[in-house]
C-alpha cells in the first residue's frame, strides 16, 4: 500500500499527484525516522501524510518534513517535526552492518546503500583506500564489511558531529583494526596520504572536483582507481565528470579510461547525481 492510497479521500484529489512517491526512511525494522519533502501546496495537510506514513511504515516513530536545502560545510539541512516522537538520533540497519547517527547533525543518504555495495564490491585485497567526505562512515564500513583483506581505509570528514558519529560506527561494527577514521578538510588532511592509495572515494557531488588534485595525488606512482560523483544533466550524464578527472590525471602524468559510470540518484528535475570509476595509469 502507498501513503497515496491512504490519502485518498482524506486530501483534495488534485493534490494526490503531489504526495511523494518516495521519501527516506532511516533507522530499523524497529525503530525509524521518515524524512520527506512536501510541496507547499501538501503543508495544510502535513498531519495527514505523517499518519498515511505510520500506517504503512509501522517501524516509524517520527515523521520530518525537509525545511530547507541541504547547506554550509556540513552539508545538513534544517528539518521540521511533523508529528510522532521528539527522537533525531537512529541507528540504521543496512547489509549487515549498524550506522548511529543524528538526522539532524549529520548528511546520510540510506539510498546509496546499494552504490555502497557497487563501490565495497571492487576493493581487492591488501589495497589502501581513502574516502573522501566520509560523514558516519558508511562507505568505509561497507567496504570493511564486504572485503575484510583490505589492506587499510582512510575516512576523512570534516563536520566534528559525523566524525564522532564514525568513530563510534567502527567501534559497532568491529573494523577498527581496518578503519582509520581523520577528522579534518580533506585540503589539509589529505597530503599525509600522498602516494599511498590504491583507490579513493569521492561521495560529494557538490565541488568534490575541487579535490581532484588532492585525490590523484594520494594515488600510488603506478597509478589506481578515482570514483568520483558529480551533478549532471540529463542529456549528458558522463562526459563533463570523466573530463574533470582527466584533466587532473594528465597534469601528473597518468592515463585515465573510464570503466563504469552509474546513474545514482536524482537531484532536480533532468539533473542527476552520477558516478564514473576512473582508472588512472602510467
Amino acid at each position: 500500500m502507498h501513503i497515496r492510497d491512504v490519502l485518498r479521500g482524506k486530501i483534495p484529489e488534485d493534490l494526490l499527484r503531489l504526495v511523494p512517491s518516495s521519501f527516506d526512511i532511516i533507522g530499523s525494522r524497529e525503530r525509524a525516522v521518515a524524512i520527506v519533502e512536501l510541496d507547499d501546496a501538501l503543508l495544510p495537510y502535513k498531519e495527514l501524510v505523517a499518519d498515511a506514513i505510520f500506517e504503512v511504515h509501522k517501524n516509524v516513530r517520527a515523521v520530518y518534513r525537509k525545511a530547507s536545502e541541504r547547506k554550509g560545510e556540513y552539508r545538513v539541512r534544517e528539518l521540521e517535526l511533523i508529528k510522532g516522537e521528539n527522537i533525531t538520533e537512529v541507528a540504521h540497519m543496512e547489509h549487515g552492518y549498524k550506522i548511529k547517527l543524528d538526522v539532524t547533525k549529520v548528511y546520510f543518504s540510506p539510498r546509496e546503500a546499494t552504490e555502497r555495495q557497487r563501490i565495497a564490491s571492487q576493493v581487492k585485497p591488501g589495497e589502501t583506500v581513502m574516502v573522501m567526505f566520509a560523514g558516519v562512515g558508511p562507505f568505509a564500513i561497507a567496504i570493511a564489511k564486504k572485503q575484510p583483506a583490505v589492506g587499510k581505509i582512510i575516512a576523512i570528514e570534516i563536520n566534528p558531529d559525523a566524525y564522532s558519529y564514525m568513530v563510534e560506527n567502527i567501534k559497532i561494527n568491529k573494523v577498527e583494526h581496518l578503519v582509520y577514521p581523520v577528522l579534518g578538510d580533506v585540503k589539509i588532511e589529505a597530503p599525509r596520504f600522498f602516494n599511498q592509495c590504491d583507490r579513493v572515494v569521492m561521495p560529494l557531488p557538490k565541488g568534490a572536483y575541487l579535490f581532484l588534485d588532492e585525490a590523484v595525488n594520494c594515488l600510488k606512482e603506478t597509478g589506481g582507481w578515482i570514483h568520483f560523483y558529480h551533478w549532471s544533466r540529463e542529456e549528458d550524464l558522463f562526459t563533463e565528470a570523466f573530463r574533470l578527472v582527466s584533466e587532473v590525471a594528465r597534469k601528473r602524468g597518468f592515463t585515465a579510461e573510464l570503466r563504469g559510470a552509474r546513474k545514482v540518484s536524482p537531484y532536480a528535475p533532468r539533473i542527476y547525481k552520477v558516478a564514473v570509476d576512473v582508472l588512472l595509469t602510467k
